[in-house]
């Protein structure tokens, strides 16, 4: 049975690599008639999902494009989908085998819920163009699959939520349904916890837009000439807002969005409004040296540095800096695109080089020239995260998950009073699953920490004992 099974260039390897499905069906056949047999086969897959799936998840090449990551990963799947329904008849152990195999490897690479975000974020800009139904509920299946495989589902729930966000407020998303029927699932498997948050977003854009049609049936006749600005009101807790520094704005649009803020805090009572200046985008109308008229799609930010060229020819980076207040690492992202970019280059920098530095000068490029009547100038955008900003999204996580531990530990000891350490850390552990993998070390820190607030004690006899006291 062995040396069936492990034949060089004939053995159950060699046949799964080839997709040999007679040959591998003829092997499970003849196999299950033996005690152990099926278990000697599923054992040596097993340990080939394993080791092809760990080369898969740590191939530094592959990690470079998250979209192909997680296209080879699906590959994959299907392969072996396609191996157990037609070579093992659709044998429930072996399905497990497989199940527990990607479970193992996807989790070995960190970045993952990141990835497996990104993907779905591709597939709903522009990915489903065209696409029916039916497949993309099909592709919307397979990304849920490989999401019960994560153990961090928390951290591909941060990470969905800020790629939502910016397709909800660039109207980039392909498909309100597929956004939908992607949020149903993802409710169908965590609870509502999970994606209330999620739905609160829609219902903000929903509500922006009778916002604005009130607004402008109050402020129409003064504002005249068509609808200048559009307001989105996010409620701060359902969207994933930094706390960002509002630039200054310039005086055009400041003042619209004073009578704005009248306007909605005069329906509202005790609201606050916040501007996000760093997530919303502006249309702007430019004339250039040889008279072209274009018509330019910029980021808020970008509007604040080109309406600075109206009144100045030139004007150095420590200007602009001065000028609009636009925090320094997304002003050097804004001028990078104005003037870096082949193609986009409304701006002229001095010295001309790829990087931004604090001595450059600018100028508007006069020679500017686009086939296009409309130019789009998208941001200089880092598609995965930078490691800084790993870092930041990963610090976020752990402070959301401390509340979630100690809430699990205070109904744990509410219903069973007293409790030794190592059952805590079981139930929690337990309990939590569903959303990431506690880490002992934490629970031991929160207990601690609830013991400091009187929720609980320790036992005076035994030290590894808990009393609930609240």
């Amino acid at each position: 049975m062995l040396r069936l099974v492990h034949m060089e260039n004939s053995g159950l390897v060699k046949m799964l690599l080839d997709d040999k499905f007679e040959d591998l069906g003829r092997m499970y056949n003849l196999f299950r008639r033996v005690p152990n047999g099926l278990s000697t086969i599923r054992d040596v897959m097993t340990s080939h999902i394993r080791d092809t799936g760990k080369q898969l998840v740590t191939d530094p090449e592959k990690s470079k494009n998250p979209v192909e990551f997680v296209e080879s990963l699906l590959e994959k799947r299907d392969k072996y989908d396609k191996i157990i329904s037609l070579a093992f008849s659709n044998d429930k152990t072996f399905q497990n085998a497989l199940n527990s195999s990607f479970e193992y490897f996807i989790n070995l690479n960190p970045r993952s819920p990141e990835y497996i975000s990104l993907f779905v974020d591709d597939k709903l800009r522009k990915g489903l163009k065209g696409v029916k139904e039916e497949d993309i509920e099909t592709i919307l299946d397979k990304v849920m699959m490989l999401f019960r495989y994560l153990q961090e589902k928390d951290v591909f729930e941060k990470y969905y939520k800020q790629h939502l966000a910016k397709r909800l407020l660039s109207g980039k998303t392909v498909s309100d349904d597929a956004e939908r029927s992607l949020i149903v699932k993802l409710k169908t498997e965590c609870g509502y916890q999970f994606t209330s948050k999620l739905e609160g977003m829609f219902t903000d854009m929903k509500t922006s837009q009778d916002t604005m049609q009130g607004f402008y049936a109050a402020y129409g006749a003064e504002l005249g000439n068509g609808r200048t600005l559009v307001v989105q009101v996010l409620t701060t807790g359902s969207w994933p807002t930094q706390s960002s520094i509002t630039c200054n704005l310039p005086s055009e649009m400041s003042a619209l969005c004073e009578k704005f803020r009248s306007y909605y805090l005069g329906t509202h009572t005790g609201r606050r409004l916040s501007w996000q200046t760093n997530m919303g985008t502006a249309d702007l109308r430019a004339t250039f040296g040889n008279g072209q008229k274009y018509e330019l799609n910029v980021s808020t930010y970008q509007m604040c540095v080109l309406m600075l060229f109206n009144n100045a020819d030139y004007l150095s980076y420590r200007e602009i800096e001065q000028a609009t207040e636009i925090p320094p690492s997304d002003l050097k992202r804004c001028l990078q695109s104005l003037a870096c970019v082949k193609g986009k280059n409304v701006l002229r920098k001095e010295p001309m080089s790829k990087d931004i530095g604090e001595d450059d000068a600018f100028s508007v490029n006069d020679k500017f020239t686009s086939k296009l009547r409309k130019v789009k100038i998208g941001t200089v955008v880092a598609q995965k995260e930078s490691e800084p900003e790993k870092q930041e999204t990963r610090q976020r996580v752990e402070e959301d998950r401390k509340p979630q531990i100690e809430a699990a530990i205070v109904r744990i000891m509410k219903s069973r009073r007293v409790l030794d350490h190592n059952n805590i850390i079981a139930e929690v552990t337990k309990q939590l699953q569903s959303r990431f993998l506690a880490n002992p070390g934490e629970i031991k820190k929160r207990i601690e920490s609830l013991i400091e607030r009187d929720f609980l004690e320790r036992d005076n006899a035994d030290r590894r004992l808990y009393r609930y006291l609240a």
